[in-house]
C-alpha cells in the first residue's frame, strides 16, 4: 500500500541538514490525509548548581530554587559509624550554609 504524507518545508530543511526530527504520524481530521507533525523540542537553558561546599563524602549545593545536600558512605561501615559521618557533613554543611546566607 501507498500512502502520500504530507510533511512541512521546515521539516524537509532540517532532514537535509541531515539533523534527527521528531514527531508524530496521524490523519488529520479535517482533510483525511496521512499528516507529520513534527514535536517543538527546545533544548534545556539551565544553569548548573552552585558548588557552597565539598564534603568529606558528599556536597551542598544551591540551585536557584533549591539547596541540594549530598551524602554517600560505604554500606561496610557500621550503622553508627554512617550516622556519625553523615551527622558530621550535614553539621559542615550547614555551617558553611551559614557563612554563605550572611
Amino acid at each position: 500500500m501507498i500512502k502520500k504524507i504530507e510533511i512541512n518545508e521546515d521539516v524537509i530543511k532540517k532532514v537535509k541538514k541531515g539533523k534527527y526530527v521528531e514527531g508524530s504520524l496521524r490523519i488529520d481530521a479535517e482533510t483525511g490525509q496521512l499528516t507529520f507533525r513534527a514535536w517543538n523540542r527546545q533544548p534545556r537553558n539551565k544553569k548548573p548548581d552552585k558548588l557552597i561546599c565539598e564534603l568529606e563524602t558528599g556536597w551542598l549545593k544551591e540551585s536557584a530554587q533549591r539547596v541540594k545536600f549530598f551524602s554517600s558512605v560505604k554500606k561496610s561501615l557500621s550503622v553508627s559509624r554512617v550516622y556519625q559521618a553523615m551527622d558530621d557533613d550535614l553539621f559542615e554543611a550547614m555551617q558553611n550554609l551559614k557563612v554563605v546566607r550572611n
